[in-house]
């Protein structure tokens, strides 16, 4: 594999867009207010972590990004992050926060190395395995660890083009989204992971989550509030993935745009939809 440096993620491209869209569409605004001051959070820490210094050199450069776990003095952190959630965060959300606040540093360490070792495994299908830990709870874990995740994928060499992976082929773990880019006269497919939020090339007519490729079973909706989201779905095993349309909506941010489409989670669930992954607020 040929070593790539993905660059660094835009924070900030995430936080305008997130104040954009609340205001066009009130119903999300409470979700992506309380999501820009969480990015904030962790654009601060993901530059603590580049200048830390203190992250392995390699870290991450041997293919496998949860190969290994080196919170060092990251885990000084985590702390801020949960004053943050306390403060600002949903009622529920909140007071998993506080009740994680309560327990011993010890603690901490213990449920994050268990989260960065959960959902390893890079093969092509390979089964992707439940955090069992709560949902918020593991909502916590997950937003204080991708800044890491992110910083030691943009590290790693690029996946290699010579399978489907339906798990993500740097940290093994599912895909949160589909991104349709431009490229020619039509839109190249990416799926994007729901942990290091790295992309990686898929085929167009192909399910992420079984693999089924017959068209007729794999239909797609696009709603008209939201026309360059997708919900792509799977009659044969009954899971979505949606799909951020960049040839449509160039101003789109994936992971943000994702967010607001509330209504899409809704008609999906409601037509027995199961989706591949949730997004981080479960929208």
């Amino acid at each position: 594999m040929k070593a790539v440096q993905t660059g660094r993620p835009d924070y900030d491209a995430r936080m305008r867009r997130a104040r954009h869209l609340a205001a066009a569409h009130p119903f999300a605004a409470e979700v992506l207010t309380f999501y820009e001051r969480l990015v904030a959070f962790q654009k601060d820490f993901y530059g603590k972590i580049r200048c830390s210094g203190r992250v392995p050199p390699r870290s991450g450069m041997d293919g496998h990004l949860r190969s290994e776990l080196h919170l060092g003095d990251l885990l000084r952190h985590f702390p801020e992050l949960l004053a943050l959630l306390r403060n600002v965060g949903p009622q529920p959300v909140a007071e998993a926060a506080r009740a994680m606040a309560s327990r011993a540093s010890s603690e901490w360490s213990d449920l994050l190395m268990d989260f960065w070792s959960f959902s390893r495994g890079t093969e092509s299908g390979a089964e992707v395995q439940d955090l069992p830990a709560q949902p918020l709870e593991e909502f916590v874990l997950r937003a204080f660890l991708q800044p890491y995740a992110e910083f030691l994928a943009g590290r790693m060499p690029e996946a290699p083009l010579a399978a489907t992976y339906r798990s993500c082929p740097r940290c093994g773990s599912p895909p949160l989204l589909g991104v349709l880019r431009q490229e020619g006269d039509g839109g190249k497919r990416r799926l994007l992971c729901s942990f290091c939020l790295q992309e990686w090339d898929f085929r167009r007519i192909f399910c992420a989550a079984c693999g089924e490729e017959d068209e007729k079973k794999l239909p797609v909706y696009v709603a008209e509030q939201f026309p360059h989201v997708r919900v792509e779905s799977c009659d044969t095993c009954g899971f979505y993935l949606r799909t951020i349309d960049l040839t449509k909506d160039g101003n789109a941010v994936p992971l943000v745009d994702d967010l607001a489409a509330i209504p899409l989670s809704l008609w999906a669930h409601e037509r027995g939809y199961a989706r591949v992954h949730p997004n981080l607020l479960g929208t």
